[in-house]
Order: structure tokens, then C-alpha cells, then sequence
């Protein structure tokens, strides 16, 4: 079992915390958090050790936890890979790409594994149809949201729509040719409310919407690609695979075939597979485990983790 620590005990923090105490891969060493007062009362209502110190916390640990306010995650994370410890960041990477370009450099520089918590990854509707995902050519996304303080100290981009950059940019295969956005600030003083066009190198078009001033909940991507429609419901956990094929030259009574104005019949039949559930985030955490005992490649790297950073940069430079 790897020794791990947390740096934050806010609201994910403690579902972090949880979860790791929970873990057969990981021993919860204890966490720390700035702020005292609210580090006593987690200790004192869910028993994990409080550290005062966040170098006292990092030197207890193999893998250090960051689930910090984002302006803070650089600075954490640099004190971590110095002691030579495995950092596991939650999203977005750090608050600039070039803090995010230096910890990539001091992760090889100590030969430790690092991973940004991209939870959508680790969707189960995303991982049963990831495979079948092949060269999509146009991406439509919605993420929409109720209104809630936490997050607003950032664009809409970083705290809703930097999700779906990062499971956009993991599909598709291409350099970022140009990207156009739009946004508007509501409640907040950061735009609550966001629409980016990314277009690749390889002719794929990215339209990105999102909203933390919704009225519902929404999390569905759908991916076109060539005979195929991909859905994913990344709330309801869900998603539906419509696909085409040469139609058969005597078709069933219930095939459903269409023909385009050349006279070319392509049959349409759905393929969608098992959703198998599972708790995301201890997926992530453990998956990372994994990857320290076994010396492999996070499923989310830094370089994962710098690029979607980078993507939301120039979406929030347009507007």
C-alpha cells in the first residue's frame, strides 16, 4: 500500500479523504489544510490526523493528494515533487500554463508520476464507448449547471467547460488549428456562461457550451464520425451508439434503412454497450496507484493535464 496525504479539506477534499481511507491501495496518512480552525474539525468529527505543517504532511507520505484552491496548486505540488513525492492535482493543473510547463519538467527532473484528477475520464458511460470513438469530425458539448458559489472565483471555462476540453482533446488525435469563444458574466465576476469553437489541424470542429446559471443539469457530448453517432450522458451515466452499414439486399421487415439522393441504402442498427458503474474518483485515485506500483503512464498525465489548461487559456483569452 502506498502512504498518501491530502493538501485541502473542503468539499472535495473530504469525498478525497473519504475515498482514500476506503482504498486497499492506499493508507490515509492524515491531510492538511491553511486553514486550522476548519483542519481540527475534520480531524475531530471523521477521526484522519491533522498535520500543522504541509512539509510535515509531505515528508509522512509516498503519493501527496492536492485538492487545493487552484491558485495554490503550483506551489504545493513543487514542494511535493522536491521530496521526491508522486503528486496526484486535481483539475485544472495550476492557475498558468507555464507553471503547469515547469512541473512537468520537475516531475521528470525526480522521476515521479503525476496525474490531474480529469474525473470525466473515469465516467463509466465515457470508458464503454472510448473504443469506438474513431476519427469523430464534429463534437458537440453541453455542459450546463445550477447555480452554486463554489467555483466562481474562475471562469465558467476552468470550473465547467475544461472537462470536456480534456476528454475532446484525449479523442481527438490532432493539433488545435483555431479556437473563437464567447462569454458573458451574469451573477458573477467571471464569465458564468461560455461558447468555444475548436477547430483541428485534421478538419474536426469542437462547439463547447457552457453554464453555471442553468435551470437543469446537463452533461451529454455527442461525436460524429464517419457511419457512426456517439452520445454520452457523462450525468446520467449513460450513452447510445448508432451506426450505418451497407444495407443487406433483401432487408428484414424491421431493418432501418436509408438512402441518400446517389441511391446509396445504408441500413442504421444500434450497438450500445454496458455501462458497468463505479465510483469515478476512487477510480482515478487508484488507477494512479496502479501506475506508481507498476511504473507505467497515468491514464491523465501533466502533459494531459497542461494541454487542456492550455486549450482553456485561449478559449478565455477571446473573450
Amino acid at each position: 500500500m502506498l502512504n498518501a496525504g491530502v493538501l485541502g479539506a473542503g468539499h472535495l477534499g473530504k469525498i478525497h479523504l473519504r475515498l482514500l481511507n476506503e482504498s486497499k491501495e492506499y493508507n490515509l496518512v492524515g491531510f492538511f489544510d491553511a486553514n486550522e480552525e476548519k483542519g481540527k474539525n475534520v480531524e475531530a468529527e471523521f477521526g484522519y490526523k491533522f498535520f500543522n505543517s504541509i512539509d510535515a504532511l509531505i515528508d509522512a507520505v509516498d503519493v501527496v493528494d492536492i485538492v487545493t484552491p487552484t491558485l495554490s496548486h503550483y506551489d504545493c505540488a513543487r514542494k511535493a515533487i522536491a521530496k521526491g513525492k508522486h503528486i496526484f492535482i486535481e483539475k485544472p493543473i495550476t492557475n498558468t500554463v507555464e507553471e503547469a510547463e515547469i512541473l512537468r519538467t520537475l516531475v521528470a527532473e525526480h522521476s515521479v508520476k503525476g496525474q490531474v484528477g480529469h474525473v470525466e475520464r473515469f465516467n463509466p458511460a465515457f470508458i464503454a464507448i472510448k473504443d469506438q470513438l474513431d476519427r469523430p469530425m464534429f463534437i458537440e458539448a453541453h455542459r450546463l449547471a445550477e447555480f452554486n458559489p463554489r467555483g466562481t472565483d474562475v471562469p465558467v471555462v476552468l470550473d465547467l467547460m475544461i472537462h470536456d476540453i480534456d476528454i475532446i482533446l484525449s479523442v481527438v488525435k490532432s493539433k488545435v488549428k483555431s479556437v473563437s469563444a464567447s462569454g458573458v458574466s451574469v451573477i458573477s465576476d467571471t464569465p458564468d456562461i461560455a461558447n468555444a469553437r475548436i477547430e483541428f489541424v485534421n478538419g474536426c470542429v469542437a462547439n463547447l457550451t457552457a453554464s453555471r446559471i442553468s435551470l437543469k443539469n446537463m452533461r451529454k457530448t455527442r461525436f460524429f464520425q464517419k457511419d457512426a453517432y456517439i452520445s454520452v450522458d457523462f450525468l446520467e451515466k449513460k450513452c447510445e451508439v448508432v451506426k450505418m452499414k451497407d444495407a443487406p439486399k433483401t432487408p428484414g421487415d424491421f431493418d432501418m434503412i436509408l438512402q441518400n439522393a446517389e441511391g446509396i441504402k445504408k441500413q442504421i442498427y444500434f450497438d450500445n454497450p454496458e455501462v458497468s458503474s463505479n465510483n469515478a474518483i476512487l477510480n482515478e485515485l487508484e488507477t494512479f496507484a496502479d501506475a506508481i506500483i507498476k511504473n507505467t503512464t497515468p491514464i491523465v498525465t501533466l502533459h494531459d493535464g497542461t494541454e487542456a489548461l492550455r486549450v482553456a487559456t485561449m478559449i478565455i483569452d477571446q473573450f
